[in-house]
């Protein structure tokens, strides 16, 4: 890949070719007051059909900047997919305003295309019954890439994805490890300006989890691409994003850092601690609390907001320690209290 201040300069070469501008405030994408609703038809009775409005995506509004890299979480049916495909032009808003580089992505679909790239966790951009080099040779011509270009991003994309013992094997008899690191390549073979994954890490081991993580941080280093993850993995968001996202319902309910996330939501981390023999349940400060005692291993709860080093600390003074692990809260419990705390605090209306 050529140097990132090089590719930036050339893509704002590009963007004053085309006639395309970012936001008044440098945002590279802007979703403002955007809705999506889905008519639906259910069965009522034998022969008839009634007609109900799903409402998917309920007036959210953010903005990202250029090489921003933010994840966009929640649980499933909160209308995360929903927003990316309408951030990519497959669906049309219901209302309200979107812009990816100043462009209305579902007006200028095929315009846009050139300038961003899309990896589907559940759903391949490859040829399935083709080489793998061979959908990378589709890719070079649709997208019309220079040759010199595309044989220095394959180059580059196949020794940072381990993709060299795999360019030649049918996409059809690729792992889904190996699949997803294909996708990815693929998705960004033509230098897009920003890469949206939709659960990218999906079904992956910890090896090609890593793999794929390390990756985003490079290339998001590199050539300050803008990346936008949905995941229900917290370490993607915590190894790879500077920002997170929540939606529930379709509304969006928090934006900020993930730190804050968690005190929002007064999520819990748990700290498994293996020791070398059977112990009645240690003695930790509160708010942190013992949950599961089984043989040696002990499972400690405390507050997701706190760090784990003072607790580990005072565990490892205290007991014959041989190895423990931090397990982070699931996103949905955590935004399941986070309402719930919400719903407390809402003032309640006199009759």
């Amino acid at each position: 890949m050529a140097d990132g201040t090089q590719v930036v300069q050339e893509r704002g070469e590009l963007s004053g070719r085309m006639g395309t501008t970012e936001g008044s405030e440098g945002a590279f994408i802007e979703v403002d007051g955007v809705e999506k609703v889905f008519d639906v038809r259910r069965r009522k009775g034998l022969l008839r059909r009634e007609r109900h409005q799903v409402r998917a995506v309920d007036s959210i509004s953010f903005t990202v900047a250029r090489g921003e890299m933010v994840g966009y979480i929640g649980p499933n049916g909160a209308g995360k997919s929903t927003t990316i495909k309408m951030l990519t032009g497959i669906l049309t808003p219901s209302g309200g305003r979107l812009r990816v580089a100043g462009i209305d992505p579902s007006r200028e679909r095929t315009r846009l295309a050139h300038r961003i790239g899309v990896v589907f966790g559940q759903r391949t951009t490859l040829w399935w019954d083709l080489p793998l080099i061979d959908s990378y040779k589709l890719m070079h011509r649709m997208y019309r890439i220079p040759d010199a270009r595309y044989r220095e991003n394959l180059a580059r994309l196949v020794e940072l994805l381990d993709l060299g013992d795999l360019l030649e094997v049918p996409v059809r008899q690729l792992s889904l490890g190996q699949r997803m690191r294909g996708d990815i390549a693929a998705a960004l073979l033509h230098d897009p300006e920003v890469l949206y994954l939709d659960e990218p890490t999906i079904g992956l081991d910890v090896v090609s989890k890593t793999r794929v993580r390390e990756f985003l941080r490079q290339v998001n280093a590199e050539r300050a691409t803008t990346v936008l993850l949905t995941t229900h993995d917290l370490q993607d968001i915590e190894q790879v994003c500077s920002r997170v996202m929540v939606i529930d319902h379709g509304r969006l309910v928090y934006d900020g850092a993930l730190a804050g996330l968690h005190e929002v939501g007064e999520g819990e981390r748990t700290l498994v601690v293996d020791l070398e023999r059977e112990f009645p349940p240690v003695e930790v400060p509160a708010p942190a609390r013992v949950v599961r005692v089984d043989g040696p291993r002990q499972w400690v709860a405390f507050p997701a907001s706190e760090p784990a080093a003072g607790l580990v600390t005072r565990i490892a003074e205290r007991y014959p320690l041989v190895d423990l692990s931090v397990r982070e809260p699931d996103i949905e419990a955590v935004i399941a209290q986070m309402y719930a705390e919400r719903a407390g605090r809402a003032p309640t209306q006199s009759s």
